[in-house]
């Protein structure tokens, strides 16, 4: 009989199993997990140029959303008028709308967060800030 110390089997540690892809400007990002809670994904569009054709399709997509999810948005009607205010700026760029553009980037995460929308308004407004430059 052999005495000596026995080398225990490392313990096998499951990792996360978190996988996120996708194009950083999109309005939907891909998350495949287990166990997934609280899990914020955001990208930034600072030196990334984005055309006015970008944010149209975002603008699109986001009304689409809303639409869909009206019901179950308790500022739905907020959202809309901030949408339809992006449009306006859009089809007429100039330093006024520039201003209205700049305070909906900057107003749309806060009235997405927790929302159905929130990753189409965070999109969107990561797309206008980006083309303002």
């Amino acid at each position: 009989m052999a005495v000596g110390r026995r080398h225990p089997e490392p313990e096998q540690v499951h990792g996360s199993g978190v996988s996120i892809g996708g194009s950083s400007i999109a309005p939907i990002q891909n998350v495949v997990g287990q166990n997934i809670s609280n899990v914020h994904q955001s990208a930034s569009a600072e030196g990334a140029a984005v055309d006015v054709e970008t944010v149209r399709d975002l603008l699109a997509a986001f009304r689409t959303e809303v639409d869909r999810n009206g019901a179950g948005l308790p500022n739905a009607q907020v959202l809309r008028a901030i949408a339809d205010s992006i449009d306006t700026s859009l089809t007429a760029p100039d330093p006024q709308t520039a201003g209205a553009l700049r305070g909906a980037a900057q107003a749309l995460p806060a009235l997405v967060a927790g929302t159905l929308v929130q990753q189409g308004g965070e999109a969107l407004a990561h797309a206008v800030a980006g083309w303002l430059g």
